[in-house]
Parts: structure tokens; sequence; C-alpha cells
């Protein structure tokens, strides 16, 4: 004898999948996933079809190992998607071209390391290099004549992108809860270091030249 099946609301079918209903929804509009619409407009999802979709994604699911690559490609894209416009950004308005590229070579270098660190279990010798790019930064943001609230305007926008590219992994990609708490503990920690360095060069009486 066969069992009536279970139909969950939208919010119910997101928690069992583990995603933001959000997530769920656009999956259902691309009929990834099939859903019944009540009289009321309202999704409904069959308990069937979400343990078969689920079973699906665990095989498919990225390693740990694999996720640092994934997060590098959503960090980059989002930062360059929400790159504000000169004019509309002190910390940038207060650049002219070769000072930017400058800038933006540190933002490399940083990206660089913060994939290296988060690729491993320990890096604490990484972390020396964190604060050398935290010294170079705000020597040449000093330099600039940057004032230090901008200087932080500016590492805080970087730090963003990288820590909301984390978070959508969690909503875009069926990632294990634990593995993206230690990305996240990860660049928390690098940045954090990279940021104190910045005050520090801002707190020392003199500049070196950059």
């Amino acid at each position: 004898m066969s069992h009536p099946e279970q139909w969950l609301s939208i919010s119910e079918a997101a928690a069992y999948l583990r995603v933001h209903p959000a997530t769920l929804r656009r999956w259902s509009d691309a009929r990834e996933i099939p859903c019944m619409i009540t009289p009321g407009g309202h999704r409904r999802f069959a308990l069937s079809d979400l343990q078969r979709f689920a079973e699906q994604h665990r095989s498919t699911a990225p390693q740990s190992s694999a996720l640092p690559s994934i997060w590098a490609k959503q960090a980059l894209m989002r930062a360059r998607q929400a790159l504000p416009a000169p004019e509309s950004a002190g910390w940038l308005a207060a650049l002219d071209s070769t000072m930017r590229e400058r800038h933006r070579a540190i933002g490399r270098r940083l990206m660089g390391l913060t994939l290296q660190y988060i690729s491993t279990e320990d890096g604490a010798h990484l972390l020396d290099e964190a604060r050398a790019i935290g010294h170079d930064y705000a020597k040449l943001s000093k330099l600039a004549g940057i004032p230090l609230q901008d200087a932080l305007q500016a590492a805080l926008y970087f730090r963003d992108r990288l820590l909301e590219a984390s978070f959508e992994l969690a909503e875009t990609a069926p990632i294990q809860a634990s593995d993206n708490i230690r990305l996240v503990k990860r660049i928390n920690a690098l940045l954090n270091v990279v940021q104190l360095a910045v005050a520090e060069v801002y707190a020392s009486p003199t500049t070196a030249q950059a």
C-alpha cells in the first residue's frame, strides 16, 4: 500500500534542502525541481521530489578541497560587479591613474594570498605576508594623502566582497555548513591582520616612501 505524498511549503522545502527560499524559488523557476502551485498561488514541493533532488546533488557536491577555487571565482565576480565609480567613492577619487594601478596590484597580491590561506590547514607564515601587504597599502595610501577613514573604507569594501562571496556559496552550491564556516573564519583571520597593519602605519609619526 502506497503512502500519500507529503507536500511542503517553500520555507519547509528550503529548510529540508538547507538552502535559502530564494534559491529554491530560482531552481523551481528553472524547472530543476518540480513544484505544485495551489489555487492561492503558493508553491508546494513533494517530499519525494526533494529527496530525489538531494540524492542527485549529493554526488555532485564540491569537495572541501575545491571550495577555495569556487570561492575565488565568486569573490572576483562580486568585486568587479560592485566596484563603485571613482567619483562616487572618496577613497578612489583621491587617486590618480598611477596610484590606482599600484593599489590594484596590492589588491591582487591580497587576493592571491587569501586564496593560499584558505587552501591550507595552518598557513601561519602567510599572516606575515598579510601584515606586509597591509603595511604597503597603508604607506601608499598615506603617501597619496588619503585619510585613515578612507583607507579603511577601501579595506572594508574589499573585505565585504570576499565575505559576501562566501555567504553566497551556501545558496548556490551544495556545500557543508562546516566548510563554509571555516572559510569565513579564515578570511576574517587574514583580513584582521591586514587592517591592524594599516592602523599601525597610520599611527606611526613617519611614513617610509612606498
